[in-house]
Formats: structure tokens, sequence, C-alpha cells
């Protein structure tokens, strides 16, 4: 696809922009989390929570905002519970054991194991919607696992604790599955009420079920957290979450899910540069060609050829 395609999609390059700078707000959340651990010793419900509560006034006002546009459909018990229901397995447990997993992976390693999500939700689709799985989707599931296994396997190599290496792993592959469950259900709840008005009630009620779970789970003076991990947490609320929440949604509406989730393949090359540059994680052959083996499988699963 040139930029003659994207150009037909969004009329110019405020659409194709609104996703690169998207992808890399969301590839810039792994190295902002790994900066705080490393910063000081802070337990991952605690940054959880910090990141939550910079983030829920923007997704406060997005909701007030969505919802006083024309049109804009009233919610009902149902919509409520679907929206509690996605936004504790999507946003909350989902972001919760991500957090806990980067204390053991690397930042490159996770967000390669978070993009393996739309091979989960093909799976999920074929086990509970009995679609189809085509012979290049069984390729490509067998290129992105291989080239997970890959990456993993050389990781491996390097750790200190395999074990802990082998617990977060399992964390950040469960992140994926949760995530991928919320794909599969969200998209009659998002036809009803909008993307954006959705999003912003998801995120306030993850919100709340991280509050909870703070309040539940540790001392208040748990907050009482150096300059530097407030820094950390705002940035991560705003340009890692509120900022690519929002260019996301606008690209897909500007060039189509299909271009927008193209661009969105750049995000695990950004957090392994990124990682790389900031961390000073390795980064080796192995790793690269098992990245190039997962975007290649995820590539497959994702795209379908433009009818003419």
């Amino acid at each position: 696809m040139g930029l003659a395609g994207f150009r037909r999609g969004s009329g110019d390059f405020i659409g194709p922009a609104f996703a690169i700078v998207g992808v890399l707000g969301f590839a810039f959340k792994a190295i902002l989390i790994k900066l705080a651990y490393a910063a000081m010793p802070i337990d991952a419900v605690t940054l959880l929570t910090l990141r939550m509560a910079y983030s829920a006034p923007f997704f406060a006002l997005m909701a007030w905002w969505a919802t006083r546009a024309t049109g804009a459909t009233p919610l009902t018990r149902r919509d409520w519970l679907s929206i509690a229901w996605l936004g504790f397995i999507g946003y909350y447990l989902s972001s919760l054991v991500d957090f806990i997993g980067l204390q053991y992976v690397t930042a490159a390693l996770e967000r390669l194991m978070l993009y393996l999500y739309p091979t989960i939700v093909v799976v999920l689709s074929a086990i509970f919607f009995r679609q189809r799985i085509t012979g290049r989707i069984v390729v490509a599931l067998a290129l992105s696992y291989f080239g997970i296994l890959l990456v993993f396997a050389r990781d491996l190599q390097l750790a200190g604790d395999p074990g802990e290496l082998w617990l977060g792993g399992a964390l950040v592959f469960a992140s994926s599955f949760l995530y991928a469950c919320y794909l599969v259900g969200v998209g009659p709840v998002i036809a009803r009420l909008g993307s954006m008005r959705f999003i912003a009630l998801a995120m306030l009620t993850s919100a709340l079920f991280i509050f909870i779970h703070f309040l539940a789970t540790r001392p208040s003076s748990a907050l009482l957290v150096p300059a530097r991990i407030h820094l950390l947490s705002l940035t991560m609320a705003v340009f890692s979450t509120v900022l690519p929440t929002y260019l996301i949604a606008e690209a897909i509406k500007r060039i189509g899910a299909n271009r927008t989730s193209l661009l969105g393949s750049m995000g695990p090359l950004f957090t392994i540069w990124l990682g790389s540059w900031l961390l000073d994680e390795p980064v080796h052959a192995i790793q690269l060609v098992g990245a190039a083996l997962v975007l290649a499988g995820v590539a497959l699963v994702t795209f379908r050829p433009a009818r003419t």
C-alpha cells in the first residue's frame, strides 16, 4: 500500500500521522513502567493506581463530551453491565497482569507478546463463533508463535533467573489473552454506544476497579512517592494512555482499521528501539528475526486483501 492509498483513505496525512503517534505512545508505555521500577521499589498496583488517577479526569471529560453528542443513545442496565465487565477484563485485569509481568521481562519481549492478541482473537472466534481456520491462518499462527519462541529462548539464555522470566512471560501472555477476550465481546457495545464514549466509560470503570484494589490491599501512604514517579505516571497517563487512545480511534475513523493496524505493526519495533536506547536492553539478531516472524504472522491474520 503506497502513499496514494493513504491519501485516498484520509484525503491527507492526518490519519496516518495520528496512527503513528498513537502507536508510538502505546509503545512507550512499557518503557515508562520499566523506568519507574528502576527509579524505586514501587509495586505494580501502586504504579497502576497512579496511572489511572492521572488518566481518569481526561476520560471523564471524554465521556461527558461524548454523552453530549447529538443522538447519543441512552445507557441501559445491560450497557452498564457490559461496560463494567469489558472494563474489568480489558483495562483493569489485563493491565494489572501486564504491569506485574514487566517486573520480570524486557520491554521488547512484553510488546511482542502483547502484539499476539490478533492471533488469540482468531482462535477464540473459531471456538465460540465457529469461524473457519484457513490455511493462511494456520501459517500465521505458526509464524507468530515460532517467532515468540525464538525471542523467549534467547532471553532465557540471558536471564539471571529463568523462573522469573517464565513467570513474567506467562503474566504478559495472560494480559494479551484477556485483551483478546475483550475484543471478542466489545464489537456490539461499541456499535451501540460509539467508540470514544465506550472507551472513556470502560476506562473509568477500570479506574474504579484499580482504586478499590489499591484501597483494599495498600495503605494510602504508598502513594507518597518521589516526584519522579509522579512525573512518569503523568507521562504514562497522558502520552501512553489518553492521547494514543484518542489518536488511534481518530485514525481508524479517517483511514480505516486495516490501514491503522498496518501502522500498528511499528509498535514492537518502536519498543525494541526505545528499550535499547533508554533501558540498555540488548538487541540481538535472533530477537529481530523473531520480531519479524511475529509481525509477519500477525499481518497475515489481520489484513485482508482489498476488493476490486
